[in-house]
């Protein structure tokens, strides 16, 4: 939040101590109390002559493919002449001085009161103003907009002042308070109420010990009837919805500079007074309103939610279509305004509107929050209701915003005023008065939790519990619906008093067992695949269910049964894993776009699989460790949540280089992932044709240890990478790292100084064997003998016959204890080769 530091200030009651309270100074109260501060930006700085001026003439200047306009400006005392003009024409000493001017803009009259960089003027970013010679005339200097003079990013026109705040002559630099500074501050979330200078002030005023002038400390008149009859049939969306009318006001009356400038330094961009004083309102107490012109407006209002297959055109002119858990303000013809987030173009206020009804409302934090998320609209006001709003706002802010209309828009404010619904206030909390000393391990002085409590609002009564210790009862203000329990009262009592007076211990570290076995065998697994060249990567979290639908899964597949949470960070996003593919998938697709060719990446995390039949969740408490038969409850209601590792690739596995041409990567390399995993686990994994999609059906692999399934591996389905823009030929692995048995103990393997015995043989199979079959056929038969075999070769052709191929094998034999013969290997081989002829019919091929 953006805001400059006068504002904050001036709502403080200073004493001689803090009367030149500096911004340095204001930022670190707000560093020592807790509130972030990210930056501070001083105004200007502007040197030189820089006046008010009024437009005396404007002479449209042709030939140009630009608008150019030859401005006589009054600019009062001290008389200004043309230093280039050697012969000045004799000027009257009475009449007001004055400067041409040349200026592309055209937002201003003649008769405009605007601000005047004269020559010698020095303006932000160190832009000289000088006199100079351009289109044809000679320019005394430069007529300003905001952006020039550092008031905001608007340069879309001249900074054009309302009549009667000022005079040609006047400083502009003291009138548009470009010696101040702005500071953006950074609250956490649970802060709500410090986004807005009432909340900023009261935050300053503790730090300083200050007393604070509170803008929403207004008189509220009794309401004389209502202003528009309001029905609420959604109370947990909508707490309370008030309305106050103001009719009769000038649509031609200008936003007074201290509104205008204010919401420039704020970032918020200037629209019409209406619309302005709404915005100002808010930044000083933080109550979010909307404004609706209430000629446009059919009957009584009606606040729900909206219903199936509604719409509502925004003012950004976007037709949305709503969701049943949009909650909607409605008129006799419907939907009128996106609760909390956008008003309608319906009853949009326009240059022409003289009568408004001015809207303040409570609404649900979270389902604003949704609906920001769903319809990609955040703003300033959904900002505040995503963190809560004060529910005892309404009336006041109303009251503030109707006033400040009436003084400068000649509104008359409706004796009516509408006011519905049952907020909710903060509970009171009981807390040992020492309990702030405990906690901080600090014993402060007599009066500090009683006084720091006061000073954010609190009302406090001191007694004692039914033992005799002393206790805080603290009926916390309106505004700080965060303060639900004891340990909330100890935070801002040990905030206010500064977390550097708290003492810094370092607790001495209790020995520990180190690492369980998972966690070992998980970092094992990671190193592993890292040192065979795969990138570790943190997808997104959750995933979009329809992904399921591009990965061709049936609708009765258990990966489809997911869990939604209720507050996802992105709409369309917001279902927990079953599969870690999709999460990896998209950062493939993501890497691929920005230029990678050839990536290799893997991801160790939970998947989330929702039991058939899950318990409901128990209602832990807080305040203890729970007991053995509620964890019991807790893990029973919760989902299945083993650990997977996955792996896909895509591009080349071998680059491409001087040495030659490159590998591309295949359902090997993914398989060959799997079994890197399975020896960093200590496992052996066997191999099986499978088909499941996502995976191409004949190049897809079931891996197994000890006869169990543990997950897949292979080439995806080409409609699968057609679907999701993925590389063609993209290869992916997924094992479930915890359906692996812990190997805790591994024998340390045993080298045989003997030599071996290396033997080659070629088997003629039907292609349908598989080849790792035909591999475990060879080993059981080669028996102890048999150290290691792989395939090295795989013909096919009319030397072999149609439907079958020639697997070449070479065979390692060595024995332990003595130097193995040649005809002992031979028999171990044609015992192998025995087996696989009686496993699959293979024939030795010569």
């Amino acid at each position: 939040m953006r805001l400059p530091v006068s504002w904050l200030v001036q709502q403080l009651e200073l004493n001689d101590d803090t009367k030149d309270l500096t911004p340095d100074q204001v930022a670190e109260a707000f560093t020592r109390i807790g509130i972030e501060v990210e930056q501070l930006t001083p105004l200007g700085p502007v040197t030189g002559p820089l006046v008010v001026g009024r437009v005396a003439e404007i002479e449209e200047l042709t030939g140009f493919k630009k608008p150019i306009r030859f401005c006589t400006v009054e600019i009062g005392d001290p008389l200004i002449t043309d230093p280039l003009d050697d012969h000045p024409d004799p000027v009257d000493p009475h009449a007001p001085a004055t400067t041409q001017v040349i200026c592309g803009a055209t937002n201003f009259v003649e008769g405009d009161l605007v601000v005047v960089a004269l020559p010698g003027a020095v303006l932000p970013g160190g832009f000289a103003i000088t006199s100079r010679k351009t289109y044809g005339r000679i320019s005394n200097g430069m007529i300003c907009s905001l952006s020039e003079l550092g008031l905001g990013d608007d340069h879309s026109g001249i900074l054009v002042l309302p009549s009667g705040e000022a005079a040609p002559g006047d400083d502009a630099v003291e009138l548009l308070g470009l010696t101040d500074t702005v500071i953006e501050v950074a609250p956490t979330p649970d802060m709500g109420y410090c986004f807005s200078v009432r909340g900023l002030a009261r935050e300053l005023a503790c730090a300083l010990d200050l007393r604070v002038i509170d803008p929403a400390a207004v008189e509220v008149p009794p309401a004389e009837g209502e202003s528009v009859p309001v029905t609420i049939e959604d109370p947990d969306g909508c707490s309370r919805f008030a309305l106050r009318r103001i009719s009769g006001i000038d649509p031609t009356a200008p936003t007074p500079w201290f509104i205008r400038g204010r919401l420039a330094l704020a970032g918020i961009r200037s629209i019409s007074l209406a619309v302005d004083v709404t915005n100002y309102v808010m930044l000083e107490t933080g109550q979010p309103m909307h404004a609706f012109d209430t000629t446009k407006v059919s009957g009584a209002f009606t606040v729900r939610r909206a219903r199936p297959g509604e719409k509502l055109v925004t003012l950004d002119d976007v037709t949305r279509t709503l969701d049943p858990d949009d909650i909607v303000v409605c008129d006799e013809t419907g939907p009128i305004s996106l609760a909390g987030v956008m008003g309608g173009a319906s009853t949009e206020i326009s240059p022409e509107s003289t009568d408004i009804l001015l809207e303040a409302a409570i609404w649900d934090p979270a389902s604003i929050a949704r609906a920001v998320r769903r319809h990609k609209l955040p703003s300033e006001a959904s900002k505040r209701f995503e963190r809560s709003v004060d529910p005892a706002l309404p009336p006041s802010a109303l009251e503030r915003a109707a006033r400040l209309l009436r003084e400068y828009g000649e509104g008359r404010v409706q004796p009516g005023r509408t006011d519905v619904g049952n907020p909710t206030m903060p509970e009171p909390v009981v807390m040992a008065m020492d309990l702030p000393d405990r906690v901080a391990g600090i014993r402060y002085a007599r009066g500090v939790t009683v006084t720091r409590l006061q000073q954010i609002g609190c009302t406090v009564d001191v007694g004692a519990d039914a033992d005799g210790t002393p206790t805080v009862t603290a009926y916390p203000p309106s505004w700080r619906a965060d303060l639900l329990q004891p340990a909330d009262l100890v935070e801002e009592v040990l905030r206010l008093q500064g977390y550097d007076t708290i003492p810094t211990e370092l607790p001495s570290a209790p020995p520990g067992r180190g690492l369980t076995p998972a966690q070992r065998r998980k970092r094992a697994v990671g190193r592993a695949l890292a040192e065979h060249g795969y990138v570790e990567v943190l997808p997104f979290p959750f995933i979009d269910p329809a992904v399921f639908d591009a990965f061709g899964l049936p609708a009765d597949d258990s990966r489809r049964r997911t869990l939604s949470v209720l507050n996802p960070l992105e709409a369309d996003r917001h279902a927990l894993a079953t599969t870690l593919l999709p999460g990896l998938l998209d950062t493939l697709t993501r890497n691929v776009s920005r230029g990678a060719r050839d990536v290799a990446l893997f991801h160790i995390g939970q998947v989330v699989l929702p039991r058939h039949q899950s318990a409901p969740m128990p209602d832990v408490a807080v305040t203890a460790r729970p007991g053995d038969d509620e964890l019991r409850m807790l893990a029973a209601a919760l989902p299945n949540q083993p650990v997977h590792v996955a792996a896909v690739l895509a591009g080349n596995r071998t680059r491409a280089g001087w040495w030659g041409a490159g590998e591309p990567a295949s359902w090997a390399d993914a398989i060959q992932s799997a079994r890197t995993v399975a020896a960093a686990a200590g496992v052996e994994l066997t191999v099986h044709k499978s088909d499941l999609l996502p995976w191409h059906p004949g190049r897809c692999a079931e891996l197994r240890v000890g006869g169990f399934p543990v997950g897949h591996a292979g080439e995806l389905h080409p409609k699968v990478v057609e679907a999701l823009g993925l590389p063609a030929r993209t290869c992916a692995m997924e094992l479930d790292l915890d359906a692996l048995p812990l190997v805790e103990s591994r024998p340390v393997p045993l080298v045989s100084p003997y030599p071996p015995v290396l033997l080659d043989v070629a088997l003629v199979v039907p292609t349908d064997v598989p080849v790792a079959e035909v591999a475990d056929a060879l080993r059981a038969g080669g028996g102890d003998l048999l150290e290691d075999l792989s395939l090295f070769d795989v013909y096919t052709g009319e030397q072999v016959g149609e439907g079958k191929r020639s697997l070449a094998y070479a065979l390692r034999f060595r024995a332990p204890d003595r130097t193995l013969t040649v005809e002992e290997a031979t028999a171990a081989r044609d015992t192998a080769v025995a087996t696989a002829t009686e496993r699959f019919g293979a024939v030795l091929r010569a």
